[in-house]
């Protein structure tokens, strides 16, 4: 099952062309994770599809892998719309302006987990965080400032 499982995976990031850019956001976390569960909830209440699917540490760090998302970049849990990868807790309206825009990039990160980004708020408490534009040849740009 696992086998079949990473080879879907495999196949899903070898031909990202053939997901419709309107489609679902595909979701690969760690199924303990609740700030996971609450980006989840704030792209479903701003509009968004999404699906879920539990991964182990093993195989969501060779996601990451396959997607271009390296060690400096990554987050809790990757994602994936269109043609896009989506890693952390990107806010839904940055995913928006990227679907909207639709650069010649790998897509959209947030390293780590700020606190008060979507899926991370506590109370009144944040910290700013920038929002970054990874580039096919994994370089990066600041996307958007929060």
């Amino acid at each position: 099952m696992n086998r079949l499982l990473v080879l879907c995976l495999t196949m899903l990031w070898a031909w990202p062309a053939l997901a419709a850019a309107e489609g679902p956001v595909e979701v690969w976390r760690s199924p303990t994770c609740q700030c996971c569960g609450a980006w989840v909830k704030h792209l479903e209440t701003n509009g968004f599809t999404v699906k879920v699917s539990a991964a182990t540490p093993s195989m969501l760090d060779r996601i990451k892998r396959q997607a271009g998302i390296g060690e400096d970049l990554a987050a809790c849990h990757t994602a994936k719309i269109g043609a896009y990868v989506i890693e952390g807790h990107v806010p839904a309206s940055d995913i928006e302006r990227l679907l909207s825009e639709r650069p010649d990039a790998l897509g959209l990160a947030v390293p780590g987990m700020p606190v008060g980004s979507p899926g991370m708020e506590q109370g009144d408490k944040t910290e700013p965080y920038d929002v970054l534009l990874v580039k096919k040849d994994g370089t990066t740009e600041v996307f958007a400032r929060h």
